[in-house]
This record gives structure tokens, C-alpha cells and sequence, in this order.
């Protein structure tokens, strides 16, 4: 069973979360995520589980250790974490959702101790050869709070049994272990050529909750690069 932990976030669109433990709790991140903590937590760094959970961990995209921190005294100690690029931050309620959830490679931020975080690969063709950054996922298992980062505007959906929502693979977020997920072609030469979005797209399937984000980190970095290339190129 998970630890039971209180939490609070700060911020609009760099989000930041305060977690409150009570003395024994302890909550899981990932390394340079952390932002400050009480004197009475202890910080223990290691593969969370073996050197093949180490490199699972480093296949989907996030650091070959992670951190544990735990309240070793007896009075409530604070500890917070701010996302690696600016966004928001997202609490996933495990034991409310079926107690599973999906989400993309390099959106766990952090969880409470009891928590599982593994490499979940998708299981269809289509979405392995032409997933891009879907193919390889991350599953949150378990009955405690896992915090998952996005960036740009969040937008949660409800999609009801059979609704089907298209999304560019970088937009998804987070999603629901009852959603079904596939990749389609767009369909089309000029859409495929021109149309800005790729050959393909996300297929997701209720029922279940979706969490999308405007602006994925990919995007940012596409645009930084560009920027300078173009100024090298003055």
C-alpha cells in the first residue's frame, strides 16, 4: 500500500508541488526535480529496484536513478518539486482511476513510496513503427498520488465508451488504462505531405480520462533550434 500524502501546488504556468510527510512517509522522484525540503527528510538514491529496472527506466527517456526521500523525524516535513521545463503539474489519484495510468516517456514527475513506475511498451505494430515519442510509455500502478508534468494549457477529457479523439502523439499527456490507443495514417497526399501534423496520429478510444497539453516540450525545442540556425545562418 502507498503512502498517504498531502500536497499543495503553487504557480500558474511554472507549477511547482509541496508535499506534506508525516513522519515515516515517503515520496519517489526523479533526479533534478526536486526543489527544497525540511532538515528531518533523508534523500537515498538508487535504481529504484536493480540494474535492469535502472535501464528500463533510461529507455524511457528519464534518469538511470531515482531519488527517495523520507521523513525520518516526528513532527510533518515539507519537500517540493518543480517540473524540468515550464508547465504545470498534473496529481493522478492511482486509487481513484482503476489503479493504473499511462503517461508519455518523460512526463512522471513524482509519486508517493508504494508506487510502481515501469517501461510499458504498446503492444500494436502500427503504434510501434510509427508511434515517434508513443511507443514507449510509462505505467503508474498502485493505490497512492503519482504527479505527472505538461506544458502549455492542460485539457482534461472524459471520453465516453467508443468516443474517439485524434491527437498529434506529442500532445498526449496522460491517459487511462481502459483507453485504447493506436496510431492511424491521416489519409490523403497533401495531407500527409503538407499538412503539418505528419503521416500520423494518435488514436485514442474510451472509455476512460485523457490528459492532453498544448505545448510539449518537442515543440519548444524544435522552434529554440530552428531559431538558431537561422541566426547562424544570418
Amino acid at each position: 500500500m502507498a503512502d498517504i500524502i498531502d500536497f499543495k501546488i503553487y504557480g500558474d504556468d511554472i507549477q511547482v508541488v509541496e508535499i506534506v510527510l508525516e513522519s515515516g512517509e515517503g515520496v519517489r522522484a526523479e533526479i533534478g526535480t526536486m526543489l527544497y525540503m525540511d532538515t528531518g527528510i533523508q534523500m537515498k538514491t538508487n535504481t529504484g529496484g536493480g540494474m535492469l529496472k535502472g535501464l528500463r527506466r533510461m529507455v524511457t527517456g528519464e534518469k538511470f536513478f531515482i531519488t527517495t526521500y523520507t521523513n525520518h523525524v516526528e513532527t510533518n516535513q515539507r519537500i517540493a518539486f518543480a517540473a524540468p521545463y515550464p508547465g504545470k503539474v498534473i496529481p493522478l489519484p492511482l486509487d481513484k482511476m482503476g489503479g493504473r495510468f499511462f503517461c508519455q516517456k518523460d512526463a512522471y514527475l513524482c509519486s508517493a513510496v508504494g508506487v510502481d513506475v515501469k517501461i510499458a511498451f504498446t503492444k500494436k505494430i502500427g503504434v510501434g513503427l510509427f508511434g515517434g515519442e508513443g511507443f514507449i510509455l510509462q505505467e503508474l500502478s498502485g493505490d497512492g498520488l503519482a504527479f505527472v508534468h505538461a506544458g502549455g494549457t492542460i485539457l482534461e477529457k472524459d471520453l465516453g465508451v467508443g468516443e474517439v479523439l485524434k491527437v498529434d502523439t506529442g500532445c498526449i499527456t496522460a491517459f487511462a488504462h481502459t483507453v485504447d490507443y493506436d496510431i492511424k495514417f491521416v489519409g490523403g497526399v497533401r495531407n500527409a505531405l503538407f499538412g503539418g501534423e505528419g503521416l500520423f496520429l494518435t488514436t485514442l478510444t474510451g472509455p476512460g480520462k485523457v490528459y492532453l497539453q498544448s505545448l510539449p516540450f518537442a515543440r519548444i525545442a524544435d522552434r529554440v533550434i530552428a531559431a538558431a540556425r537561422w541566426r547562424d545562418g544570418e
